[in-house]
Order: structure tokens, then C-alpha cells, then sequence
């Protein structure tokens, strides 16, 4: 049955079965992205008496940032090793283990220490995930390939906000913290029954001294996707932490809040895939410069939205946005990673990744606190710069076929 699944998608059976146990993965976490700004505005402040929005902002930031920190350390592990199978079987552990420890967590500390741990988690899945995608692929359907493993995890992502909104208001905060952890251990067991490592030669990586990165590994065309991934990162992950401000400024439920947030992801859903396939064809670099622009005006007009509606409006947006410059980023970087350096990277176009999670959040909860519309400008501005660098320093990676001449 799987086989079939995997031949009509036109990918193969290694990549599915990493894209469906990210779902479970990606439900869990995001489950959170609704549940932890609540969560914070209801434990007792800590000494410096920060605002709300910037508490929200530092917990959700300094998991993106330990996440984005960590993943050169895991990519450069599994090049070593050549294994990357139990690196993601260890993360997809640890995550689970700190979701359930949000049920006993009685104060602030207490969380930031568990968003650490979850940084940490996600740092060792995600640039492994991505390197056996690496090798799993071929140049010609990468990009579709690509496209079925980053909708599978949108999916997810679409799903957990719906699901907390759901939870809270009808049970409470722990049972969307068991949902979460049971969600990521689905995950952890799908990988270990479906994910093998495919053989890699480390005896060249042994005979040289470990380090994270090597000169010939860090390319300016790999910095530029990093930026690339970070603007997009950074531009959608402010609205998280506002939330409580975003539920009071339009007078929305919390299950409201978390339809807006959704939305990304499910318009996202709708054209993760075929743009993956579409850059197979006609190339990578034009939907990232595009996704890039029109990322600027969706994320600029957040700060202005009056309306749950125009709120949903602008989240389509960025979700059609960052359609365009996901799987085609990635894509691209695994087009051209050396063999051997795969892990590593791919861990700079990841960490790009993790940092704007960090910074989006972390802006927000600090520059709302001036103006509410001032973050989501400036995410505007920066989205803008990050298309302006992939014009110049990343190169295509797919040759387009001439079209025939007339006869």
C-alpha cells in the first residue's frame, strides 16, 4: 500500500516515511504555539517584572534560538558518525519528555528551561531529517520531494493550533500538553519503523579533526538560503507572540486566535507540493525572490489588521509566501551540498531557520511594546533585504530545457 502512495507521488518510500513521522512531530510542537503565550500570561511574573508580551516573546525565542545554535553541532555529529537515524529518534524523545513537563511547571523559570530543552530536541531532527532527505532524493524530483516532506509537517503545523484553541477552552492546559507529547511520540515510533540510514563513507571525516564547519562547507550561496530561511522564519512567527494582544485589540476567543494562525499553514498546505514540483522544472531562484516579496506587505499589514477576517487575510498571504521559499530553499541547498557535508549544510539553512523563530517572536514582544504595528513593519523591510541578497549571491541550480524551435 505504502509503495502505491509513494509511486503516485512520484517519491520514494524513504521520503514519505520521514514526511508522515514529521506530522506527528509538527502537531506537537505547534500545539504549543497557541498554548504557551496563555500559559504565561497565567504564572506568577518573575523578579523584573517584565510585560506579558515580552515574557510570550522570550520563551518562544529562546527555543528558536537554542534550536538554531544546536543544529551545526548535530549536523556536524551525524557527518562524523554517519548515522542520523538516532540523533532524530533522540530528539523526537527529549521533546515529548519536556511537553509533559509543562504540566508540573509552576513558574517562569521553570519554562524557560523547558523551551531550552526543547531547542536543543529539534536541533538534533531537523538538519539530520533533512541530510537523509538529501541522500533519499535525485536532483530531477528533489523539489517535489521536498514539497511532500514540508507540507506533511505544514499539515501538522495547521492542525496543532486548531486542536490547542480546541483543548483550552473546552479541558484546559494539560490536556493539550498529553495530546503534544502523545503526538511526538507517534513520531519517534514511526521513525524507528520506517527511517533507515543510508551507508556513508566517514572515514575521511575521521582522519580530520572535528569541527563544526569546514571553509569549502560555508559558501556564500548556503549563507544567502540561511538569510533566506530566516526572513521567512522571523515574518511569521511574530504573531505568536501577541497573542493575548491580538485577542484583546479584536475582541477574538482563543479557538479565533488559532484559526488566524492556521490559516499560514493551510494555505501553505495547498501549494507546498506543486511549487516543490514546479522548481523542479523551472527553477528554484524564482520562487524564492518571489515568495521573498510578497512576504513584505502580508507581514507589514498584520499590525494593522481591525478584524479576525482581515487578520486571516494577511496569514493566507504569508502562508502563499512562504510556500515559495521553503521547499525550494531547501531544495536548493540539498542540489548543491557536498557528499559527505550534507549535515552540516543543510544545518545553515536550518539554523537560518531557527533564528528567525527565535527573532520574530523576541521583536515582537519587545517592539510592540512602543507600537504594536512597529515589529510586523520591520519583519516587512527585512523580508524585503532577504530577497535582495538571494538575487545576489544564490545561484540556480536547475538547468531549464530550451523549448523546440519552430519547424
Amino acid at each position: 500500500m505504502l509503495d502505491r502512495i509513494t509511486r503516485s507521488a512520484g517519491v520514494n518510500r524513504q521520503v514519505l516515511a520521514l514526511s508522515v513521522a514529521r506530522l506527528g512531530d509538527a502537531i506537537g510542537n505547534s500545539i504549543l504555539f497557541v498554548i504557551i503565550p496563555l500559559y504565561v500570561a497565567k504564572l506568577p511574573s518573575p523578579v523584573l517584572g517584565l510585560p506579558v508580551a515580552t515574557r510570550v516573546g522570550l520563551a518562544l525565542s529562546l527555543y528558536g534560538l537554542v534550536a538554531a545554535l544546536g543544529q551545526p553541532l548535530a549536523g556536524a555529529i551525524a557527518d562524523r558518525i554517519g548515522r542520523r537515524k538516532p540523533l532524530i529518534l533522540a530528539g523526537l524523545l527529549l521533546m515529548a519528555a519536556c511537553t509533559l513537563g509543562f504540566t508540573v511547571a509552576g513558574a517562569y523559570g521553570n519554562l524557560l528551561w523547558l523551551r531550552a530543552l526543547q531547542g536543543l530536541a529539534v536541533a538534533f531532527t531537523i538538519p539530520t531529517s533533512l541530510a537523509i532527505m538529501s541522500n533519499a532524493t535525485e536532483k530531477r524530483t528533489r523539489g517535489g520531494s521536498m514539497g511532500v516532506y514540508t507540507t506533511m509537517r505544514v499539515i501538522g503545523l495547521a492542525s496543532g493550533p486548531l486542536l490547542a484553541g480546541a483543548l483550552y477552552e473546552g479541558v484546559g492546559f494539560d490536556a493539550a500538553f498529553y495530546l503534544g507529547a502523545g503526538c511526538v511520540l507517534l513520531g519517534a515510533v514511526l521513525v524507528q519503523a520506517w527511517v533507515h540510514d543510508e551507508p556513508t563513507d566517514t572515514s575521511q571525516a575521521r582522519a580530520r579533526p572535528f569541527r563544526l564547519f569546514e571553509p569549502g562547507l560555508v559558501t556564500p550561496a548556503m549563507l544567502g538560503l540561511g538569510g533566506a530561511t530566516f526572513t521567512m522564519a522571523a515574518s511569521f512567527s511574530m504573531m505568536g507572540a501577541l497573542e493575548n494582544e491580538f485577542n484583546a485589540r479584536l475582541d477574538q476567543s482563543v479557538l479565533a486566535f488559532g484559526v488566524a494562525f492556521s490559516a499560514l499553514m493551510l494555505s501553505r498546505l495547498l501549494l507546498q507540493f506543486p511549487v516543490g514540483r514546479w522548481s523542479d522544472r523551472a527553477g528554484r531562484k524564482p520562487f524564492l525572490v518571489a515568495g521573498l516579496i510578497l512576504m513584505a506587505p502580508a507581514t507589514a499589514l498584520l499590525g494593522f489588521a481591525a478584524t479576525t477576517g482581515q487578520l486571516v487575510l494577511l496569514r493566507v498571504g504569508q502562508g502563499v509566501a512562504s510556500a515559495g521559499v521553503a521547499a525550494p530553499a531547501f531544495a536548493l541547498a540539498a542540489d548543491m551540498a557536498r557528499r559527505g557535508g550534507e549535515g552540516r549544510q543543510m544545518s545553515i539553512v536550518t539554523t537560518g531557520f531557527g533564528f528567525g523563530l527565535s527573532f520574530g517572536p523576541l521583536l515582537a514582544g519587545v517592539l510592540a511594546v512602543a507600537h504594536f504595528a512597529l515589529p510586523f513593519i520591520v519583519g516587512g523591510v527585512l523580508s524585503l533585504v532577504g530577497a535582495v541578497i538571494v538575487l545576489r549571491v544564490v545561484p540556480e541550480s536547475v538547468r531549464r530545457s530550451p523549448r523546440p524551435s519552430a519547424p
